[in-house]
């Protein structure tokens, strides 16, 4: 072979090695690697991208449905979710707005208990709600009469009111008896003055019994309500007012007044 042609032959090989990846595997592979990359980095890249994207907003989201809820948490808000069982409820305001909430139930109970001594009386059980709404503490003191008294309305209806010591709560506005365990409480609540002292911090609400003891049941329904007047605190039964304690609830004046009846 002429040298032209040699020439020519060896230009054709090294082109194929420069082109062909088998002729060199490793040179040839990184170098298409390389030319390959180029293509792919910017979709990968965007598929990352995405990837971390759709997470993030995933964890954001996540992570404000936890928040929702921590924050809504401990808040107080004045609707009860077991508003059936409130029979008047009483809305005072501040100079601001700021608002104290006083709730009153309907009774239950009706039926009889026996005190240690043998007494047989009838009892009515209630419940009394106060929401804290203002960014103050209320200090609640309260303290019945140990003496019975007679509804004007109903003449030879002597009734007595006791505090018992249990502790209160939604979850109980269902059960039977407001979820009061009766004699017990009653056999303990006849040995002390009916009183309470309670405090009611600002974003809190602070919920009590009320037990209503007679002989003589009055002919009808029987309601009955805690509501406020200046600082004074009254209790009314039916036709008859109590005055009943105190709370530091300065300048608050009557908003709304509701009543719902059975």
């Amino acid at each position: 072979m002429e040298n032209k042609e040699m020439s020519k032959y060896l230009l054709k090989i090294e082109k194929k090695n420069l082109d062909w990846p088998l002729l060199d595997p490793c040179n040839c592979y990184q170098s298409k690697i390389k030319e390959i990359m180029k293509y792919i980095q910017i979709p990968v890249l965007s598929l990352i991208l995405v990837f971390f994207t759709s997470c993030g907003g995933q964890n954001k989201a996540n992570l404000s449905k936890e928040n929702s809820k921590s924050e809504t948490t401990n808040v107080v808000t004045s609707p009860s979710s077991y508003e059936q069982y409130v029979y008047t409820k009483y809305t005072y305001a501040d100079a601001i707005g700021k608002r104290l909430i006083i709730q009153n139930s309907f009774p239950r109970g009706g039926l009889k208990y026996t005190d240690p001594k043998g007494n047989v009386y009838i009892y009515a059980i209630f419940w009394t709600r106060i929401i804290n709404e203002t960014p103050r503490p209320f200090e609640l003191a309260i303290d019945f009469p140990v003496d019975s008294f007679e509804l004007p309305s109903s003449a030879g209806s002597y009734y007595r009111i006791f505090l018992p010591a249990d502790t209160m709560t939604h979850e109980k506005e269902d059960l039977f008896n407001y979820g009061l365990p009766v004699a017990a409480s009653l056999d303990n609540a006849l040995q002390k003055a009916p009183s309470l002292k309670r405090t009611i911090y600002p974003g809190d609400s602070g919920t009590f019994y009320v037990v209503a003891l007679t002989h003589r049941a009055v002919n009808g329904t029987l309601r009955t309500g805690l509501s406020l007047k200046g600082q004074d605190l009254f209790y009314r039964i039916n036709d008859k007012e109590i005055y009943c304690g105190k709370i530091n609830a300065e300048k608050l004046i009557l908003q709304k007044e509701t009543k719902s009846d059975i």
